[in-house]
């Protein structure tokens, strides 16, 4: 028999903008929105009627006169109040209390550059300055009320950067991580870039994606993912 499936089996991701009142429909993902924090508890209130349990954040930048402009290398966007993800998540704690609130912890949103962390002179990921700063947005996302965090990115050494973060705060024990452990690289991320508006400038992500003629090696990643 097939196993059954509820709405509370469903992670629904939410994109958060920083327009408080927009509801910005996406070309990409037909039927779904970028909402504004002040906007989020009328949509999700019919979801959770209907037995909706878990929401992903993604934050986005698309107010043209603000946090977009500014963006730059370092991602410093994320760990400040203009991330509309941070208010989002204190407001949906408090509103509904029995939804999960999960946070995509990525850094390609916030950066100039569209990449999931910091460059070095020579264009590459510096990925030992990266790993700290995706900790500490994780920790900032637990200290507004994630009950989980999610590392998008899995570059080496995430889980042990956000844990060590949580750690420090006493959050280690509160706050979930879910790992997502292997990626590979594929055109269905295109959606979400789009969403997130997140378009790598000059040098792709797939160096930092597993490819799909590498498949067999994606068992051992996981197994080794911290």
């Amino acid at each position: 028999d097939a196993s059954p499936l509820n709405p509370s089996d469903l992670i629904y991701p939410v994109f958060v903008t920083d327009e408080p009142e927009a509801c910005q429909e996406m070309s990409s993902l037909p039927g779904q929105c970028r909402w504004g924090v002040d906007r989020l508890e009328a949509f999700l209130d019919p979801l959770v009627s209907m037995g909706l349990r878990c929401v992903l954040l993604f934050g986005v930048f698309t107010k043209k006169d603000g946090a977009m402009t500014r963006k730059e290398g370092t991602g410093a966007l994320a760990l400040t109040e203009e991330n509309p993800v941070i208010p989002a998540l204190r407001r949906l704690r408090a509103r509904f209390p029995k939804l999960l609130l999960m946070a995509d912890v990525c850094m390609c949103a916030y950066t100039s550059t569209g990449h999931c962390g910091i460059l070095n002179e020579r264009g590459y990921i510096d990925n030992e300055i990266s790993a700290k700063r995706i900790g500490e947005i994780a920790l900032a996302y637990a200290k507004a009320g994630a009950h989980v965090v999610a590392p998008s990115d899995m570059m080496d050494g995430r889980i042990a950067a956000i844990k060590d973060a949580l750690h420090g705060a006493g959050l280690l024990g509160e706050v979930g991580v879910m790992s997502y452990a292997a990626k590979f690289a594929s055109g269905f991320y295109g959606p979400f870039r789009d969403a997130v508006g997140s378009a790598p400038k000059g040098k792709k992500k797939r160096k930092t994606q597993n490819r799909k003629q590498k498949r067999r090696r994606v068992p051992r990643q996981g197994r080794n993912s911290r």
